[in-house]
């Protein structure tokens, strides 16, 4: 076993064999607070067998039939790896025809002449001992006989039409067909009943190995593989179920706990089949452990009650199946501790403008410590969204500003005591790069400069690094780096590539990239610089107690001189192997002169430095062990916090290994009562850092100091500090308890303050319990829930916020110390008064008649008193969205329902209803309905009918508004939404009839004459390109030829509104009441009438109108949304749009 470790080392390369150390092995490792153990390790060795001879016969084969060459290879450990060789060491080609299985055994579905040969090998190769085994070569021979037989496909492998596997959760599945026939089958692979799984199916071996990775549960099941040519198919099922090693669920985690605490320790797992879990103590099974009665066992959970120090142990959770098995440690620590910050006092934070601020405050103590944050002196506790509480005690500021710099002061308490610890944050302005470096192109042997100007907070100190490539700057020294710029001298083909200034702070960094291009000439070499090599030769001299004089010699400087050297020690006694800083000289320097602690076993070594870096450290030197003296200093941290009413607790830092100034670290612990003519009580104890006095009166305050000391004596006079033994919970109740009532919501609490003495602790506050005992408006009691409020320190009044209006209350006032609550006192009953009410829990309107509403409502979930009436007040509401009149109608407390009469007909009213106690009206509930209109059609709803029936499509107040170029329309949509709308419209005098005879209109006239001179001229154009032997493209004729009618409304594309899209389909918007979503507006739309005919492939009437583009013989494109699946075709002149 290898020292200070539990490492065991088995070393077989000068002797011994293998086979000596197979076995099960387990480490366990103990200590006074328990035992670990490990899980079994298995060890094996390695095994790569010989090939059994065996007399192999050649194989005579007919042309055609199928062959499988066996490679039955030796049973090694871990398995060999199989391939087919010829004589000459290459891989035997392999197809779908011929192909190798699982088992190595080389396949061929249907053999050829050009198999023929006697040099088939199989080899294993055995990775874990580097070795191949050779099998004989086998001999196929194959003879041909005319013709060759096709055959429909049987499988070689597996045989017989099903067969199982089973596999490991989280295992490779692979599954494997093989068939034979002529032609050679396909193989294809389905899951009956199911989908391969995606993203982990591979498909291998030409599609005869179906591989599943990280296989679960769900992919257990019946696979199908099926094998097919032409001449048929066969398939065989695999029925494949997934088994499963145990799994974690829970395991179970360390548990810290305090003295009389409670905890459990939960081990769950899953694995198929279900594991079984059995519980260990200290490597011992829990049955014949010792008996812990805090200590109960229930199946895969351990119950911890009232816990004490000696029930700290490690428990171990084994849970096992057939399959395998899972062991875990969890360590029980029965502690109590006081807080304890381990951040550093006054640490400081500094962070950009805008960035995350995190500011730590890693504590430590059992019970668990609560942790509190406050910024300043005397600041309140932060909360609130702006900042985030991390379980570990670090405060965090998503987006730090300028106000959030200052001191943040972190509280640590629990019932031992309290701690705080103050730090510091900086807010810094962010660097910025205001002047970046640009592209430059330059000649070779040329000067380039690149510049870099930076603007950055003025207490941060800025780095300039450039980089080309991403990487450093050559080591050249025709590269000067300036203040903002990089000059570039005599300019080489090497130097082109991209130039990075990359500008870091301590809490910041920004880049910016320029390219370099060069037209060069072959490069100059340049002259090496690197880091220096390490000093040599290290001499210890003129050794005294404290000091000894340490000497070197420089190693070689590689061209950057040697800025400083740094010298590091070990402390061999203490912590061998780990180095230390000591000191840094400059780099002149080749002696030091240094200072030394007693009772430490030094080794040096030196390390130099220049521009480019640092060196290996040197060899080290030789050993010297300073002399033992008396102690230094003494521990650190002294504290007197009692964990029982009749105890005291001393707690300190112990000092560190070469603190102790020589051997037998001792620490003098004494303490007395303050305040009380006593003397010191002293006792010596052991390098430890606790000692615990009993028998303290209780909450007491006591004088306490720790002294350390070793062999050679005391260190110096320890100085004092106050402590106090432990408190137990207070002896009486706050007194006089008065309730002021100030309103409804809110009342005030006061009570006189307990005397100190009785309080036999640290005062932390005062808890008020209060609860609502019944409703005075409903006279029902409920479960009660009781809430608390604390009033830190020692305050005497406080405020109940929250209350119910008209309720009845009780309360009760307890004291508070570090170790709990006191007595209650007397509980004390109070009214609050009346409040406003809730808004009623529902208001229904039904039953819509030509001039009459119902309406139906729930009284208020919370009256908050006696209701006196209900309030309802309506409006209509006009066309344009506008509000009417306001009637109110006051309505008695006991009424539910109520018919509005004398309504308008086919009107929208909208209603506010409220209800009112004493104190005022209660927050309102709206609703709008509309009575019906008087219509043919639609029937009037039926007496007693239930809900507002549904209206039908309607559409009223059509407006309309001319332009030169375009129409504004506008209407009210009143029915079911997801309608469609269609807009028609014509010239002046034609919309009374869709029959309105056009002939005789002076402007349809010189139409039809335009029309027929362009036919005139397209038909002479024909006839030229014709007998050229060119072809007349319609879509011409149709761009010369658009209908005139339309020209006035297009600009640009000729488009509506927000109704339609051509490009995309979109089904129309919803209706509204608001007129200015019904505005058909021209400068929105990317429709074209074009759009909504039958597309570029119309055909020409005799007039020479597109009477094909609303002929409607193109096939209709389906409908979207619930928009129509066909346009309206348009009459005449009339236009239809969608």
């Amino acid at each position: 076993m290898k020292p200070n470790s539990g490492t065991l080392v088995i070393n077989i390369m000068n002797g011994g064999k293998a086979e000596a150390y197979e076995g099960v092995y387990q480490c366990t490792a103990r200590n006074e607070r328990g035992a670990a153990i490990s899980n079994n390790i298995v060890i094996r060795p390695s095994r790569s067998p010989l090939w059994t001879k065996e007399k192999l016969e050649p194989n005579q084969v007919r042309e055609g039939d199928s062959l499988v060459l066996h490679c039955r290879p030796p049973v090694g450990l871990p398995p060999p790896i199989i391939f087919w060789m010829d004589n000459a060491f290459q891989r035997l080609p392999q197809s779908e025809r011929v192909s190798q299985g699982l088992n190595g055994d080389l396949y061929f579905s249907n053999v050829q002449p050009e198999d023929t040969r006697e040099d088939y090998i199989c080899y294993a190769r055995f990775n874990h001992t580097q070795t191949i085994q050779q099998k004989q070569p086998i001999s196929v021979k194959v003879f041909s006989t005319k013709p060759v037989t096709e055959r429909p496909p049987i499988l070689l492998t597996p045989t017989g039409t099903t067969s199982n596997k089973v596999e490991l959760r989280g295992n490779v599945l692979l599954l494997e067909c093989i068939a034979a026939g002529l032609p050679t089958p396909v193989i294809r692979w389905i899951k009956e009943g199911g989908e391969l799984p995606a993203n982990r199916t591979l498909f291998e071996n030409f599609k005869k190995t179906l591989k599943i990775i990280d296989v679960s549960e769900a992919d257990s099941g019946n696979y199908k593989c099926i094998a097919r040519n032409i001449l048929g198919s066969t398939h065989h099922v695999i029925s494949v179920t997934v088994k499963a090693a145990p799994y974690w669920i829970t395991a179970p985690r360390n548990l810290v706990l305090s003295p009389g605490e409670d905890g459990t320790l939960i081990c769950r797992a899953n694995g198929n089949p279900k594991p079984s879990i059995s519980w260990l103590a200290n490597g011992v099974p829990i049955a014949i452990a010792p008996e812990d009665p805090s200590r109960k066992v229930d199946g895969d959970t351990i119950i911890f009650s009232a816990v004490q120090e000696r029930s700290s142990a490690v428990y171990q959770c084994n849970a096992s199946n057939e399959y395998g098995y899972l062991l875990a440690n969890a360590f029980v620590n029965v502690l109590a501790e006081p807080p304890r910050i381990l951040t550093p006092a006054n640490k400081l934070y500094q962070v950009i403008l805008d960035s995350p601020a995190l500011i730590d405050c890693a504590y430590f103590g059992s019970p668990k410590p609560e942790i509190e944050w406050f910024k300043g002196v005397k600041g309140s506790i932060l909360r609130g969204n702006e900042y985030v509480f991390h379980d570990n005690g670090t405060l965090e500021i998503p987006v730090a500003q300028k106000d959030s710099t200052g001191t943040y002061t972190c509280v640590a308490r629990n019932e031992l005591g309290k701690i705080q610890n103050e730090v510091q944050l900086e807010v810094k302005d962010p660097t910025m790069i205001i002047k970046q470096p640009e592209y430059k192109v330059i000649q070779r042997y040329g000067h380039v400069s690149f510049e870099c100007i930076i603007k950055h907070d003025s207490t941060l100190i800025p780095t300039v690094i450039w980089l080309k490539d991403n990487d450093e700057l050559p080591d050249d020294e025709r590269f000067l780096v300036g203040k903002d710029n990089l000059t570039i001298m005599n300019v080489t083909d090497k130097d082109d590539g991209t130039y990075t200034c990359i500008v870091n702070t301590t809490l910041d960094s920004v880049s910016a990239s320029a390219v370099l291009t060069v037209v060069a000439a072959p490069p100059t070499p340049a002259i090496i610089y690197a880091r220096p090599n390490p000093p040599f030769d290290l001499e210890l001299t003129g050794q005294l107690e404290r000091s000894i004089e340490l000497s070197w010699i420089p190693g070689d400087e590689n061209n950057s001189p040697i800025t400083s050297f740094v010298i590091e020690y070990e402390d061999g006694l203490h912590e061998p192997g780990v180095w230390h800083y000591q000191t840094e000289v400059p780099g002149s320097q080749t002696t030091v002169q240094l200072k030394l602690s007693p009772y430490v076993n030094y080794s040096f070594r030196v390390i130099a430095v220049n521009e480019i870096g640092r060196s290996q450290p040197s060899e080290p030197s030789e050993q010297y062990l300073t002399k033992s003296a008396n102690p230094d200093e003494n521990p650190s941290n002294v504290q007197g916090i009692g964990s029982e009413p009749d105890n005291l607790v001393i707690t300190w830092e112990s000092l560190k290994g070469f603190q102790s100034n020589g051997p037998g670290l001792q620490y003098k612990v004494s303490w007395r009562q303050k305040d009380v003519d006593d003397e010191w009580t002293s006792v010596v104890v052991a390098n430890v850092s606790k000692y615990i006095v009993s028998g303290t009166p209780t909450f007491v305050p006591y004088e306490i100091k720790v002294q350390a000391l070793n062999d050679l004596g005391y260190a110096p006079e320890p100085s004092e500090v106050i402590g106090h033994s432990g408190e137990d919970l207070p002896m009486v109740a706050p007194g006089n308890v008065q309730v002021h009532v100030i309103n409804s919501t809110l009342a005030k609490v006061h009570w006189d303050p307990v005397p100190l003495k009785s309080v036999r602790g640290h005062l932390q506050g005062y808890k008020v319990y209060y609860w609502k005992v019944q409703s005075l408006s409903r006279r029902s009691k409920r479960h009660i829930e009781k809430k608390i409020l604390t009033f830190r320190g020692n305050k005497t009044f406080g405020m109940l916020p929250g209350l119910e209006p008209y309720s009845s209350y009780k309360l009760n006032v307890r004291v508070v110390n570090g170790k709990g609550e006191g007595p209650a006192s007397p509980d004390k009953v109070f009214k609050t008064p009346e409040g406003v009410p809730s808004s009623p829990s529902f208001l229904k309107i039904t039953n819509p008649t030509l001039d009459s509403l119902t309406l139906e409502w729930g009284s208020p979930t919370h009256p908050n008193g006696v209701l006196i009436s209900y309030i309802l007040k309506f409006q209509p509401i006009n066309n344009t969205h506008e509000l009417g009149p306001l009637v109110e109608i006051r309505i008695p407390a006991n009424e539910s329902s109520l018919i509005l009469k004398n309504l308008n007909y086919s009107t929208r009213y909208k209603f506010y209803f409220n209800a009112q106690t004493s104190v005022g009206s209660g927050s309102q509930i709206t609703e709008e309905a509309v009575t019906i209109m008087d219509e043919a059609g639609i029937p009037r709803p039926a007496v007693g009918a239930g809900k507002v029936q549904p209206l039908y499509p309607r559409i009223r107040n059509v407006t309309t508004a001319a332009a030169e170029t375009y129409a504004n329309i506008s209407w009210e949509y009143e029915g079911p939404d997801h309608a469609n709308f269609y807009v028609e419209y014509g010239v002046a005098g034609t919309m009374a009839s869709r029959q309105v005879d056009i002939a005789t209109q002076g402007w349809f006239i010189g139409l039809m004459c335009a029309v027929a001179l362009l036919i005139l001229i397209l038909l002479i154009v024909c006839f030229i390109r014709r007998n050229k032997g060119g072809k007349y493209p319609v879509k011409e004729k149709e761009d010369a030829h658009a209908d005139p009618e339309i020209q006035p409304m297009k600009e640009d594309d000729g488009t509506f509104g927000e109704y339609s899209d051509a490009e995309d389909h979109k089904p129309l918007k919803k209706g509204s009441r608001t007129p200015s979503d019904r505005t058909v507006k021209k400068e929105d739309s990317d429709d074209s009438l074009v759009d909504y005919g039958e597309g570029v492939n119309g055909q020409f009437n005799e007039d020479g109108s597109f009477i094909g583009q609303y002929s409607g013989k193109k096939e209709k494109e389906p409908a979207e949304g619930n928009e129509s699946s066909e346009a309206p075709s348009p009459v005449n002149a009339m236009n239809s749009f969608v």
